[in-house]
């Protein structure tokens, strides 16, 4: 028989279910790793680790994250149409975990980012399938091509932005987190349980990330996943019940990965390179030659994305009038930082 318990035990079971198995499974997938020469070596100039370090953390995260869902829709009660869903993001979850998984086998030259672009489009085509859009856009077929940009754009901020121990990690469990605190009111179940289930996964995985003797990094597997997952986990509920600038909460909750990103390309583009090669010119290595600690870097932008997720949250209760003045002010800060971050000086 099908436990019946109340919607905040379920999204709560979710998470602590999650990190358990992420927590538990995280050090076998390194040993297995260690074993079989799974390593991300620092060959290239942009690798900002000093020696050999096992990767393939993110089977970790996403075996967490399917085996969670799986056991609770077998052993709960799921509300109508949230299976569907969850279902289409778990097809779609496993489709871009398999790329990053080849990706991470293939190093150190990985795979062309056209070809990751294709899969990942694939994979956002199944989210479309199963019901995943931008419902405030018309026509369909523009709100379709814009769902398409948005998700294989935060697949790969998450990617981008995993360049320090806990740096991706942490952005996703707390990004995952403020989705399931603007949800909640609203009751979109897949919304929630997915949020749950992704923030604990994500949190599951911190402790071996940052660990100095048993270290192990999450790889494309990982950072593509969790990007992607919250892709969709953004495109289902509904952010403007109070007003018509709310649903622009998602790109405020999501905002360091999807900043980062947009700086790095516009200095690539700005120096006349192309924006999808690696640099040097992310925010976080801008912040550490200004003589920020790592830990000091990883805490700042979970600092950040947890005030921005209160500020999303208030976007979408507060007044349009007070909505607009929120979004002005973040918009105002975010220039101040980048003519700031501008300016540093980093190594060629």
């Amino acid at each position: 028989m099908k436990a019946v318990l109340s919607h905040w035990e379920l999204y709560a079971g979710a998470g602590a279910i999650a990190a358990a198995i992420s927590l538990l499974l995280t050090p076998a997938v390194r040993i297995a790793a260690v074993k079989l020469g799974w390593f991300d070596t620092p060959s290239a100039r942009l690798k900002t680790h000093k020696i050999a370090t096992p990767a393939l953390g993110g089977v970790a995260i996403y075996c967490a994250f399917a085996a969670t869902l799986i056991f609770l829709r077998y052993e709960t009660q799921f509300p109508t149409g949230t299976l569907r869903s969850l279902r289409g993001l778990l097809i779609g979850g496993t489709l871009v975990f398999l790329l990053g998984l080849i990706d991470d086998l293939k190093k150190p030259s990985g795979l062309g980012f056209k070809t990751k672009f294709v899969v990942q489009a694939a994979a956002g085509a199944v989210l479309l399938a199963f019901g995943f859009r931008i419902h405030f856009i018309k026509p369909d077929y523009l709100a379709e091509v814009l769902t398409l940009v948005w998700i294989v754009g935060i697949t790969n901020a998450f990617n981008i932005i995993d360049i320090m121990d806990g740096l991706s990690a942490s952005q996703a469990a707390i990004s995952a987190l403020a989705f399931l605190l603007i949800s909640l009111p609203r009751n979109e179940f897949y919304v929630n349980f997915a949020s749950a289930t992704l923030a604990g996964a994500a949190a599951g995985f911190l402790p071996w990330n940052f660990s100095p003797k048993r270290k192990i990094f999450m790889g494309d597997c990982g950072s593509l996943l969790v990007g992607f997952l919250l892709a969709g986990i953004s495109l289902g509920t509904h952010y403007s019940k109070v007003n018509n600038l709310g649903v622009y909460a998602p790109i405020i909750i999501l905002l360091v990965p999807m900043y980062d990103t947009l700086f790095v390309m516009a200095l690539r583009i700005r120096q006349g390179l192309s924006p999808f090669l690696g640099s040097n010119d992310h925010f976080a290595l801008r912040l550490e030659r200004m003589g920020y600690s790592r830990h000091q870097i990883v805490a700042m932008a979970a600092g950040a994305t947890t005030i921005l997720g209160v500020c999303a949250f208030l976007a979408t209760a507060l007044s349009g009038t007070w909505a607009f003045c929120l979004y002005l002010m973040l918009a105002a800060e975010i220039l101040i930082l980048s003519r700031a971050l501008a300016r540093v000086a980093m190594r060629k």
